[in-house]
């Protein structure tokens, strides 16, 4: 849930969206949520950072991290004010280019850096700044996909729920990397690797709230792919796939799976799929390893690039960044059905994250 919090840290509850300035975003827009209604309200936009296109909160300080997808990728760390966003100090290098998501773990931030096709680490201090350098674990390999696998493409990084271990989610080789984090230096070093099917590009995963599973989606084959987690060993399982229909689209329009989300009940799964512009729900009714595919909606406008579920559960939101929305969905409790229940321009949004 792209790092989402749900503390209070001082002007109530709030959503931080990304957004690509170099695509017409304003940067990183602060919006009040109704809690009753899921309805956002932009408060203030922080400009400072180009290209914020993920975003991240840290639990414990309210801090809002951002990566700068550009060449020389940087990343940037915000204080909520009551004004808004300010820069808990300047924005720091990653040592990678284009980075496209990042994450939290052992006093350290980490980016997925897609250009580059690496992995970096950047100390956090106290007060919840960053400073460099940072320490940069290279991916080696390719896919079949001349195109879009000539090189490793890492697109997501991410702690598991044990705190031991972090994934790294490479489209351009296949691979899901599972890696431990030196609690000295911070560098990481890659414990085990699963291989998933080739050309199929991983490009995000959830892990299941309660049971040992991740669910793996990639973007090159409109596909899920359920895998059993063992924190114990650090080891990633592949276990099935399970297609993500486009919809009914017609077949002469690519699908491209951007982000899948888990209910924070462990209920349902969302599935956000850019080209047939829709959002797929599935049931996990049936266990964490047999999601069913239960419903279709459209998201609302155009490549949605990203899925936020609310702390609650009661609301979906897609960043939709072709149209410049972000729009809202109401959550049927009993089969997780999606309703959609307004939306606010947001140019070129890419992401939505709760502090």
């Amino acid at each position: 849930m792209n790092g989402a919090d749900s503390t209070d840290h001082g002007g109530g509850h709030r959503a931080y969206i990304g957004s690509f300035t170099s695509g017409g975003g304003r940067g990183i827009t602060v919006a009040a949520v109704d809690p009753s209604t899921g309805a956002l309200t932009p408060l203030s936009v922080t400009r400072s950072l180009p290209d914020p296109s993920y975003l991240t909160v840290s639990r414990s300080t309210g801090i809002v991290y951002a990566v700068s997808e550009v060449e020389q990728g940087a990343a940037g760390a915000f204080r909520p004010t009551a004004e808004g966003l300010v820069p808990a100090g300047p924005a720091v290098g990653v040592g990678g280019s284009g980075p496209t998501h990042l994450g939290l773990a052992g006093g350290r931030l980490l980016t997925a850096n897609y250009t580059s096709g690496s992995v970096s680490s950047l100390p956090v201090a106290a007060d919840g700044s960053l400073s460099g350098p940072a320490s940069v674990l290279t991916h080696r390999g390719a896919g079949p996909d001349g195109d879009r696998q000539e090189a490793p493409h890492a697109h997501q990084v991410l702690p598991d729920p044990s705190g031991r271990w972090v994934l790294g989610v490479d489209l351009g080789t296949d691979s899901v990397r599972v890696c431990a984090l030196d609690a000295a230096g911070g560098a990481l070093r890659v414990h085990s690797e699963t291989r998933l099917r080739a050309g199929s590009g991983p490009r995000h995963l959830v892990f299941h709230p309660t049971e040992p599973v991740v669910h793996v989606l990639h973007e090159l084959e409109p596909q899920l792919t359920v895998c059993r987690w063992n924190a114990a060993s650090g080891r990633l399982e592949p276990v099935s796939e399970v297609p993500v229909a486009s919809g009914g689209t017609s077949g002469a329009v690519r699908a491209y799976p951007s982000a899948v989300v888990a209910s924070p009940d462990g209920r349902f799964l969302w599935a956000a799929v850019r080209g047939a512009d829709v959002i797929v729900t599935f049931s996990l009714a049936g266990g964490a390893e047999k999601p069913q595919l239960t419903g279709t909606v459209g998201c609302g406008g155009s490549w949605p690039r990203d899925l936020a579920a609310d702390p609650s559960g009661r609301h979906l939101y897609a960043a939709n960044e072709r149209s410049g929305d972000v729009t809202w969905f109401d959550v049927d409790p009993l089969d997780g059905q999606l309703r959609r229940a307004g939306s606010v321009a947001v140019p070129a949004a890419t992401c939505v994250a709760f502090g």
